[in-house]
């Protein structure tokens, strides 16, 4: 005689199994699409710009900026060995 039970339960892992892994291709798919949008983006428009756009922090960043404080550095050091009162 053949048990029942493990029909019933051969039954349920059949219905499981597929809509886990439908679910499992759903997820996949999704963060695979949203991975090459934003491969798409950046190479369009760039990579993503974040953090100061104006301001002093923002200067202090860009190549003037640097150069501007090194020459502030030059001149703050010169005076301070020569004693220059400002």
């Amino acid at each position: 005689m053949t048990d029942i039970s493990s029909l019933g339960s051969s039954a349920a892992a059949m219905v499981a199994n597929p809509a886990a892994a439908l679910k499992k291709a759903a997820v996949d798919t999704s963060a695979s699409f949203e991975s090459a949008l934003s491969k798409v983006q950046t190479a369009i428009a760039g990579p993503p710009k974040t953090g100061f756009t104006a301001g002093p922090t923002y200067e202090a960043g860009t190549i003037a900026g640097k150069t501007k404080a090194a020459l502030n550095d030059t001149i703050r050091a010169a005076k301070s060995a020569l004693h220059v009162k400002p």
